[in-house]
C-alpha cells in the first residue's frame, strides 16, 4: 500500500482512439509531474483536484506523445489515493511508452486487480462490489450487466449488513444477559430472538433461490439440440447463430459429434450444443456421437428437441423422449412450410413441455421461440431493476452456509439450549455473511479473487 502503481487501463491487444495509463498512490502526482510538461507551464502538484491538463509526455527529453492527464486527489477517487490517469494516443507502442517512463519514474507495475484492491482494502467498496467490478466486465447480456450493476450499486451489501445486524443485536442480548442477569432476562427475549431469526432465514433463503437464475444470467443457459437425423437441429443452429456454423445437407448422419456456439437470445445467453441425430446405427464414429448426445442431455438446463413435423414418430422419438421427459424440455415442431403429420397435441400426449412450430429454412416462428424460453425460465421477463441476483458460486454457498447456522439457531431455541451455544451458531452465521461482503476474510481468499482481474483494473 506504500508503493505507488501503475499499469494501462485500456486493451493492450489492439490500437484505439486512446489509451490511459493509471497511476495510484501517495507519490502518483510527484511521479506525473516528472514526466509531464504542460503547455501552461503548471505543476499537476499546484492544480486542484479532479481537473484535466494538456501537455506531453517527455523522458529524457525526448517527446513520447501529446496527452490529456487527469489528476484526481485523495480520498475522492476510485483507490482513495492519489490517482493520475494519463489519456495518451491509442497506440500498442506508444501507450507502452507512456508506461515505460512512469515506470521509470518511480511506480511500480500493479499485479492484476490491484487498483481495485486497494479500493476495497482502503473502504471504497466491500468485497462483493469488489466481485461486481469484474462480472460488470465480463457480462455476456443485459441482465448479467444489470445483475452485477444493482450489485456494485451495493444492494446485496445492503441485505447483508442487515442480517448481520439483527444477528449482532441478539449476541450482545445474550451477553449482557450472562454479564448482568439481574437486568437482562434472556428467557423473555426468546420470542423476539425467534422471530429474528425466522425474518433474517427468510431474507437468506430468498437470496438463495435467485442463485440459479442468477447462474443463467451470469453463465448462460446450458442448451443441448436433441433429435433424429434429418430433423432440422443443425439449421435451427444456424438461424439462431445467424451464420452458417453447422454443415447442413440431405444425407443422414452428418453432423457425428458436437457442435458448440454462445449466442444472445433477446437479452439471454443460449451457450447451444448441436449433437449428431439420435437413431440406431451400426456406424462406429456416429454411435460415439450419438452415446455424446445422450450424456449430454443429462447436464443440460434445457433441452431443444427438435421433431420434423412433416414426419410421424418413431421409435427414435420414443427413446429421445424416454431420455429427456424429467428435463425441462422445449420441443421445436421443425418443417412448419410443409404438411404437418406430427402436431402440438401428438406431442403433448406424450410429454408436458412446452411446443413451437418453426420453419429454420424460411426462418419463421423463431421470434415466438425467443418468448417461450424467456417464459420457461424467467416468467416471461426479468425484473432486474432493483432485484438482487446471487450470480457468484462463492456467494452462493456462504449463504447454504448460512441458513444451516440460522437452522441451528432455530431448533437450539425450540429445545431450549444453553445460551451460550445459540451465541457461537449467532456467530458462524453472522460471519459466513461476513465473508460475502469482505468483513471476515482472509488475504489468500482476497489474492485469489483479485488475481482474476485484468492488470489494468
Amino acid at each position: 500500500m506504500e508503493d505507488t502503481i501503475a499499469a494501462i487501463s485500456t486493451s493492450t491487444m489492439s490500437s484505439g482512439g486512446i489509451s490511459i495509463v493509471r497511476i495510484s498512490g501517495p507519490e502518483a502526482v510527484n511521479i506525473g509531474d516528472k514526466i509531464f510538461r504542460s503547455k501552461k507551464n503548471i505543476k499537476l502538484s499546484d492544480v486542484n483536484s479532479h481537473t484535466v491538463h494538456f501537455g506531453t509526455i517527455e523522458e529524457d527529453n525526448n517527446e513520447i506523445d501529446e496527452v490529456l492527464v487527469i489528476v484526481m486527489k485523495a480520498p475522492n477517487t476510485y483507490t482513495r489515493e492519489d490517482i493520475v490517469e494519463i489519456d495518451c494516443h491509442g497506440g500498442i507502442l506508444v501507450t507502452k511508452k507512456v508506461l515505460e517512463a512512469v515506470l521509470n519514474a518511480g511506480a511500480r507495475l500493479a499485479e492484476p486487480g490491484e487498483f481495485t484492491k486497494r479500493a476495497f482494502l482502503n473502504g471504497r467498496i466491500d468485497l462483493s462490489q469488489a466481485e461486481a467490478v469484474i462480472d460488470v466486465i465480463n457480462a455476456k447480456n443485459e441482465y448479467a450487466l444489470k445483475a452485477s450493476v444493482n450489485q456494485l450499486d451495493g444492494k446485496l451489501s445492503e441485505r447483508i449488513k442487515n442480517v448481520r445486524e439483527i444477528l449482532l443485536n441478539n449476541v450482545a442480548f445474550i451477553e449482557a444477559a450472562l454479564d448482568d442477569p439481574e437486568h437482562y432476562d434472556v428467557d423473555s427475549n426468546v420470542d423476539n430472538m425467534k422471530k429474528d431469526v425466522d425474518n433474517c432465514l427468510d431474507i437468506v433463503d430468498k437470496l438463495l433461490k435467485t442463485a440459479e437464475n442468477g447462474r443463467i444470467m451470469h453463465d448462460g443457459i446450458r442448451t443441448v439440440i436433441l433429435g433424429k437425423t434429418n430433423a432440422g437441429k443443425s439449421s435451427l443452429l444456424n438461424v439462431l447463430a445467424r451464420e452458417e456454423r453447422a454443415i447442413v445437407t440431405d444425407i443422414e448422419g452428418t453432423t457425428r459429434d458436437t457442435l458448440e456456439e454462445v449466442i444472445n437470445l433477446s437479452g439471454i445467453t443460449l451457450n447451444l450444443i448441436d449433437t449428431a441425430g439420435i437413431r440406431k446405427t451400426d456406424d462406429v464414429v456416429e454411435s460415439i456421437g450419438v452415446n455424446k448426445a445422450k450424456k449430454l442431455a443429462k447436464d443440460a438446463d434445457l433441452i431443444i428437441y427438435v421433431v420434423d413435423s412433416s414426419r410421424a414418430l418413431d421409435d427414435n422419438d420414443y427413446e429421445i423422449i424416454e431420455l429427456i421427459k424429467d428435463k425441462k424440455v422445449l420441443v421445436i415442431l421443425n418443417k412448419s412450410d410443409l404438411n404437418q403429420i406430427t402436431t402440438t397435441q401428438d406431442i403433448k400426449k406424450i410429454i408436458d413441455c412446452e411446443v413451437v412450430s418453426i420453419s429454420a429454412k424460411n426462418e419463421t416462428g423463431i421470434e415466438d421461440l425467443e418468448n417461450t424460453i424467456k417464459d420457461m425460465f424467467f416468467n416471461g421477463k426479468i425484473s432486474v431493476n432493483e432485484d438482487v441476483y446471487i450470480t457468484n458460486a462463492r456467494h452462493k454457498e456462504l449463504l447454504k452456509q448460512t441458513i444451516e447456522s440460522l437452522n441451528l439457531v432455530k431448533d437450539g431455541i425450540d429445545n431450549m439450549i444453553s445460551e451460550d451455544f445459540l451465541t457461537i451458531d449467532l456467530m458462524s452465521a453472522y460471519e459466513k455473511l461476513g465473508l460475502i461482503i469482505g468483513e471476515e476474510v482472509e488475504d489468500d481468499l482476497a489474492d485469489r479473487i483479485f488475481s482474476k482481474f485484468c492488470m489494468g483494473k
